[in-house]
């Protein structure tokens, strides 16, 4: 298994979809700064990371996010983290996260136990209805917690979009790739000498104002430093070339759905973008699709949004926003417990 598993390493950015990654060895400026930190502190340049490459700030901002909430060390085990991104996942219908993050989950110290802590992250995409009790971490743990959900929540959807189902060919045989994929999981770690200190990523970005409803992040400066100077870069280039009735209506179409999916049919996308201008269609439909079913997704949504946007920079940043957007706003559903509790995460 071990040839498998440096294919999957060495030919792993292959897999993107629709648009060509920038390769390690072409990458310059914050390009080169990014995947030079996720080498030493990461293991590895993953898909879900790499995909961003060809718009660099939005590459910058995708690693702010997964490294300050995920990889620092803080008050929160890596395991319970990564039972928080599998679970997410699993919500998200994001298989190849799942598979993913459940390998490394099972590499690690003190895996098991974390089951309230994984219920928890499983509905927290969900209504403010669902509701479910109090969150079974406590008020000092909640930004690197929160943090990973909404990361994931965003990795998800830009995951659906450039990845396949599995980061493990078709062809691998079904009982090798729980194996496999522990194998590669052990392969992405970071250099020995490396210390993944938080805030560390911060000055990738510039500094910006914290958005209102993350106020949970408030206790964790790197925390809320990435989530404040991810959000303002990724939606300065969103208000750069996407036109403002789009923006207006996904903001719109997220506050007046609030964690519910559209579906089964499509039906609801085109009642949705019916008072857009035809010029304004494909962005539009697309960021839709993104931000509240993924899954929906087709190749001639793609098409029909290249025609007019033909760069691999332009779909990066719009599909950046768009999931940046959703993910935000489930982070404003979310918050703290209201009183201490026997942490799952410790």
């Amino acid at each position: 298994m071990r040839p498998l598993v440096r294919t999957l390493l060495k030919g792993s950015l292959k897999q993107i979809r629709h648009i060509a990654a920038v390769r390690q060895a072409e990458a310059h400026g914050l390009v080169a700064e990014v995947y030079a930190q996720a080498r030493r502190e990461f293991g590895v340049v993953a898909p879900p990371l790499a995909l961003h490459s060809p718009a660099p700030e939005a590459l910058a901002a995708a690693w702010l996010l997964l490294r300050e909430t995920l990889l620092a060390e803080g008050r929160v085990s890596r395991a319970a983290k990564e039972a928080v991104a599998t679970a997410v996942s699993r919500a998200n219908d994001c298989p190849y996260c799942v598979e993913v993050h459940e390998a490394k989950l099972a590499t690690l110290p003190g895996a098991g136990g974390h089951a309230p802590l994984a219920r928890w992250a499983y509905r927290s995409g969900g209504s403010p209805a669902a509701g479910g009790g109090p969150p079974p971490f406590d008020a000092a743990q909640a930004p690197e917690i929160l943090g990973t959900a909404v990361t994931f929540h965003y990795l998800n959807r830009m995951v659906r979009l450039f990845l396949p189902d599995s980061p493990v060919p078709g062809a691998a045989p079904a009982a090798g790739r729980a194996p496999v994929m522990r194998m590669v999981a052990r392969a992405m770690r970071p250099d020995p000498t490396a210390t993944v200190a938080p805030g560390a990523s911060l000055g990738l970005l510039p500094a910006a104002p914290l958005p209102a409803g993350l106020g949970w992040a408030k206790d964790s400066p790197a925390v809320a430093g990435a989530l404040a100077r991810a959000v303002a870069s990724v939606d300065a280039a969103a208000e750069r070339w996407v036109p403002e009735a789009v923006r207006a209506l996904l903001h719109a179409e997220l506050a007046v759905r609030e964690g519910t999916v559209p579906g089964p049919s499509r039906a609801w996308l085109d009642t949705a973008t019916a008072p857009l201008a035809a010029g304004h269609l494909p962005a539009a439909r697309l960021a839709l699709l993104i931000a509240l079913n993924p899954s929906q997704i087709t190749d001639a949504d793609i098409a029909a949004f290249r025609a007019p946007h033909p760069g691999d920079r332009e779909l990066v940043e719009l599909a950046s926003w768009a999931a940046l957007t959703a993910a935000v706003r489930i982070g404003t559903r979310l918050d703290g417990p209201a009183r201490p509790t026997t942490s799952a995460a410790r």
